[in-house]
């Protein structure tokens, strides 16, 4: 095993906890959905506040989504002994959509970075 396939998962961990932790301290909905009962506060594109609260529930989704994405990938590097490839392909796949057309401004470029070094992590632990 490589160092850098057991640097990978907890960068990707990492990530996911910027990324819960930016759910609570970015301008956001929380008090809103609260206090609005929770279901489906953030269904009706028309109500107002619809745009924060969306970003606030896409927040902590996504970050619960990478960590479950990261410890896994650390589960599979402590048992295999290695990172398979497709951990880089589909944070490559998430990542690059998102910079360049969705999120280019934003951190969503840490998944690109994260992809790219999975892949030379799975490259390196490959036994061929």
């Amino acid at each position: 095993m490589n160092g850098l396939a057991r640097w990978v998962p907890r960068l990707m961990v990492a990530t996911a906890a910027l990324h819960v932790v930016w759910a609570f301290t970015q301008p956001n909905s929380w008090s809103d959905i609260l206090h609005n009962g929770v279901v489906a506060t953030a269904a009706d594109p028309d109500t107002d506040g619809f745009d924060a609260r969306e970003a606030t529930v896409w927040f902590m989704a996504a970050g619960l989504a990478f960590l479950a994405l990261g410890t896994l990938a650390g589960h599979v590097v402590r048992v295999t002994g290695r990172l398979p490839a497709q951990f880089g392909w589909y944070l490559l796949g998430i990542g690059i959509p998102l910079c360049t057309i969705y999120f280019p401004s934003t951190g969503s470029w840490a998944l690109v970075v994260v992809g790219v070094l999975a892949l030379i992590a799975a490259r390196e632990s490959d036994p061929r």
